[in-house]
């Protein structure tokens, strides 16, 4: 039927290519495509499955990539991800998470040290972690660099990118620096700035990652090279649903 086969026009709307290369796309077999007297048209159905390369995508992914809404955490299979976190995080024996550029937790942190831990139980060091991972979205510099977290320990940064954007950061952390632990007067210091009992430090002070200069300059390339391997899985998937949400529309045609 004729209702069955689309036009180039209504195929265009969905590939958002332009009316020559579905041309070309035709005359070389690349797409489903049949001629009708002079004029190309193609059968709905055999375009649905060209289009469709991939299964079992859960249905809120395909009703946000429908429209037009799809968040970083939509992209990331969180359970994969999880995985694959806290695998390298149990590897190097550092702290791994990863968050939006907001600051909000995309993954539960993997191998957490115990001051962090401990410190999460205080509303105010809850806000100062916060503003730290801001703090760390908003950096010019690309290059993962260790610095200073609001608990004294070290801490670093990946890019996560989707396409050309950057949609969230790796952050690797949870180390000790040289000299640690803090002097008394610090330690002071830091239970003030987080609202954090005194002793509540002191007794978690041992439980952090170390790692000497040579472990800290092993670990810090795989900052970024585990912030590349998500943005490879969500770039993926990103793709997969675009090509989902223009099987849906075929089918509303």
């Amino acid at each position: 039927m004729i209702s069955d086969l689309l036009t180039t026009k209504e195929l265009q709307d969905v590939l958002h290519v332009d009316r020559t290369t579905i041309y070309r796309m035709a005359e070389s077999g690349r797409i489903p495509a049949v001629k009708v007297g002079n004029q190309w048209r193609f059968p709905r159905q055999q375009i649905e499955l060209w289009l469709q390369r991939s299964n079992g995508t859960p249905v809120r992914d395909v009703e946000a990539a429908q429209n037009g809404a799809m968040q970083i955490a939509d992209l990331l299979p969180l359970e994969c991800v999880q995985l694959i976190q806290d695998s390298f995080a149990a590897a190097l024996g550092v702290m791994i998470l990863v968050t939006d550029l907001q600051g909000n937790l995309i993954t539960s942190p993997s191998n957490p040290c115990g001051l962090y831990t401990a410190a999460e139980t205080s509303p105010v060091a809850r806000e100062r972690c916060l503003s730290l991972w801001i703090d760390l979205a908003n950096k010019p510099s690309l290059a993962p660099q260790f610095q200073e977290s609001h608990l004294g320990l070290m801490c670093a940064r990946g890019l996560v990118r989707v396409g050309s954007e950057i949609k969230a950061m790796l952050v690797m952390g949870g180390i000790a620096p040289e000299g640690w632990p803090p002097s008394d007067e610090k330690l002071a210091r830091m239970s003030e700035y987080l609202e954090l009992d005194d002793d509540l430090l002191m007794a978690h002070l041992d439980e952090v990652h170390r790692l000497d200069a040579e472990q800290q300059a092993r670990v810090l390339p795989f900052v970024q090279r585990i912030a590349d391997i998500l943005s490879h899985i969500a770039d993926e998937r990103n793709q997969l649903f675009t090509r989902l949400q223009r099987i849906a529309e075929i089918t509303k045609l």
